[in-house]
């Protein structure tokens, strides 16, 4: 994983192949260098009940960042908790 602000990131990205926020997501992650964990809960099962016992929510993009979960893309949250300054 990468290291930003002087800790190590665990960051999980639940997609699916068709979602256009996802790819938006992973973009923004990859612009920042941001290592991450991508998983395609359209293919996996059991990582797509793990993401909706963990968020309460069926929608993608989900990211978990040190285990805080977001929901959608929201830039600024995601930003705020992987030390980003835009």
């Amino acid at each position: 994983m990468v290291a930003a602000s002087k800790f190590m990131l665990m960051v999980k990205v639940f997609t699916t192949v068709a979602c256009s926020h996802c790819f938006v997501l992973k973009q923004f992650l990859k612009e920042h260098n941001i290592e991450f964990e991508e998983i395609d809960v359209s293919q996996d099962k059991k990582a797509r009940e793990e993401m909706i016992k963990k968020s309460g929510q069926m929608e993608v993009p989900v990211i978990e960042i040190n285990g805080e979960m977001v929901v959608g893309f929201d830039k600024k949250r995601i930003s705020k908790l992987l030390g980003i300054k835009d």
